[in-house]
């Protein structure tokens, strides 16, 4: 059976103070808005999220992440992918074909510069970051309403966050159905049309999204082990599922590691 080891509760300010990114602390101090939805400013950092994050993909020795909505986690995850490269310098896999790298996708430009100025601004390894731009639509999945992206980045992650993306920019309606309405909620089918190309091993994260989580529930084909924290509010999946062979197995072994 797989698992997912999380992280211990400590103090986030001096944790990120002592990692290097004491920044965080300083954006911290904005005021935040109740109805982060409307919000047409970048958020401001949740450090007791982007924590979890960053120890996440330090526990389970992450590799590739894929990010639906980028923001601080961006900068954040990719740190700590950074920080697993230093540590296991030299670790290859047959089948991974972006090697601690973070492939970022969003639907709104705005955010995708600023997310991508701060990277160049606090990291010398911007260039491990990969944003994308994309519309969203609205769409079915088993009949039932949902969006994605028109362009989907070419990736097979081991760990995916869900933080987006927004459902104000959608333009069309199916059967004059949308979620770019105050009483709907994000529900993205991304993930479930690649999920059969997805190892053993995987781990998604949304952020929220407990209507969008549950959606992913219903709909999953394979064997996903669910956590849901409702301190924080995330939904945690494990693809738990036997090896897929040789190369799939080599990357469990790494994912035992203990840093």
């Amino acid at each position: 059976m797989l698992k997912i080891k999380f992280p211990k509760k400590t103090n986030y300010s001096l944790f990120f103070k002592k990692e290097g990114m004491d920044f965080l602390n300083f954006f911290t101090k904005k005021k935040k808005l109740f109805d982060q939805r409307v919000n047409s400013d970048p958020h401001i950092p949740e450090l007791r999220d982007l924590y979890n994050l960053y120890q996440l993909i330090l526990l389970n020795n992450r590799t590739t992440i894929l990010e639906y909505g980028c923001g601080w986690s961006t900068l954040v995850m990719h740190f700590a992918l950074m920080k697993n490269n230093r540590i296991k310098s030299g670790q290859t896999f047959t089948r991974c074909g972006n090697p601690f790298e973070l492939i970022s996708v969003d639907n709104s430009r705005k955010f995708i510069k600023i997310s991508k100025d701060r990277i160049k601004k606090f990291s010398k390894n911007y260039q491990k970051v990969k944003f994308n731009f994309s519309e969203v639509k609205m769409t079915k999945f088993n009949a039932r309403f949902s969006t994605e992206y028109k362009k989907h980045p070419q990736v097979n992650p081991d760990f995916i966050y869900i933080d987006g993306p927004s459902q104000w920019g959608i333009k069309n309606k199916i059967d004059n159905f949308t979620v770019n309405h105050f009483s709907m909620m994000p529900m993205i089918s991304d993930v479930l049309k690649f999920e059969h190309f997805l190892t053993p091993g995987t781990i998604i994260v949304t952020d929220g999204r407990t209507a969008n989580a549950r959606f992913l529930k219903c709909n999953f084909q394979r064997n996903w082990s669910h956590t849901h924290i409702k301190d924080n509010d995330q939904h945690y999946f494990i693809l738990d599922e036997k090896s897929l062979g040789k190369w799939n197995t080599e990357q469990l072994n790494y994912y035992k590691i203990k840093n």
